[in-house]
């Protein structure tokens, strides 16, 4: 692993309208909404898939070949963090998501997604989790694993996010056995709500008997991105095959469709299911061809007032930032950024000192800041 202290000068792309069907791939660079540069971090070898912020500043990362980082920004080193759980990192597996516990300056408490290795060459989403202490995970446990075993290495999902110290979210995708994510007694294609110790939420859809009891949301493809607004709710965005990548503002018993609805294509032409049924959930917009949204949140610093309360999302085909505006509930418009940086982005989160970060697939972890500082 390297210190790359080169910065990048960045630019935002041009506006593009929104509305249901969103064009995607790239857009040529030109200044639109906010001046910004990009300040690369530190390069590792490998997909940085999560990050997380401790108090002090310092940047818990997940490389998905199965280990942790640290990353220190007052003294610009990078550093392993032992206590990885074991991992399944063939194909889309390995070491997923990371998430603090709300309570981790008393706790110390990390929550960790994973492809989780079983007997026979099968595999699942799990989740883990363990005490961080200087550089070392303690006591790490998995206290969730996903009714989704399969011998495929595709979609396992996996994003973390928590709505109090006792609720958390967690997506599991259909593990690229489609016709799984409508059943409701599996986890595959789902979207649960657990408490912190891995246990059914009270507030979910099933009761005892229609379903498991730790299903929140049903009927997903490959989810990577969940992201809380400011107002409470939740939104998640997951990929298609060919097209028909989405987001959704998740809503406690809602069915979203896949793949009975889709707007995405098999990848050899033909059409999957029907673009639209009764009682099937539309997404808020979707793309079409693909642009993978993977990790996603809403930027609430102060440092681009513009962007304020808009959702980016990391594009992998797409291999650019792309910024939605809302208004409400509505995506009015979006915004390509950083699509001259031919990077595949994985992850997005709004800092706590105002600043947009991001990671790569190829292992870069960098900021936005505002053009002069």
């Amino acid at each position: 692993m390297k210190f790359i202290s080169i910065t990048v000068i960045g630019f935002a792309a041009g506006l593009l309208a929104a509305s249901g069907a969103i064009a995607g791939g790239k857009a040529p660079a030109a200044m639109a909404s906010e001046k910004f540069r990009v300040e690369t971090l530190f390069q590792a070898e490998d997909s940085i898939w999560g990050f997380d912020f401790l108090p002090d500043g310092k940047i818990l990362f997940t490389k998905r070949e199965g280990s942790f980082g640290l990353f220190d920004p007052a003294t610009r080193k990078v550093s392993e963090v032992s206590g990885a759980p074991k991992v399944f990192a063939e194909g889309q597996g390995g070491l997923l998501d990371v998430k603090l516990h709300p309570d981790f300056a008393k706790n110390s408490l990390v929550y960790y997604s994973y492809a989780e290795p079983l007997p026979d060459g099968l595999a699942t989403t799990a989740l883990g989790r363990a005490t961080l202490v200087g550089h070392e995970l303690k006591n790490g446990a998995r206290i969730f694993s996903a009714k989704a075993a399969g011998k495929k290495s595709e979609h396992f999902g996996s994003r973390i996010i928590f709505t109090g110290p006792d609720s958390l979210f967690l997506t599991v995708s259909e593990r690229n056995e489609r016709e799984k994510a409508q059943d409701s007694n599996l986890h595959n294609g789902k979207v649960l709500h657990l408490t912190a110790a891995g246990q059914p939420h009270a507030d979910n859809a099933f009761d005892k008997g229609q379903g498991l009891l730790d299903i929140y949301t049903m009927g997903h493809r490959s989810v990577q991105g969940l992201a809380l607004r400011e107002n409470g709710q939740l939104w998640e965005v997951e990929m298609g095959p060919r097209g028909g990548d989405e987001v959704n503002l998740l809503k406690k018993g809602t069915n979203y469709g896949w793949p009975l609805i889709t707007y995405g294509r098999e990848y050899y032409g033909p059409k999957i299911g029907e673009k639209e049924r009764a009682g099937l959930a539309q997404p808020l917009a979707y793309w079409v061809p693909s642009i993978s949204p993977s990790g996603a949140d809403f930027y609430r610093g102060d440092k681009f007032p513009r962007w304020r309360g808009d959702l980016f999302l990391a594009c992998l085909s797409g291999q650019q930032l792309r910024r939605l505006k809302l208004v409400g509930d509505k995506i009015t418009e979006q915004e390509p950024l950083l699509a001259d940086l031919d990077k595949r982005f994985r992850m997005v989160k709004s800092g706590p000192d105002g600043f947009l970060y991001f990671s790569t697939d190829d292992g870069m972890l960098a900021r936005l800041v505002p053009a002069g500082k």
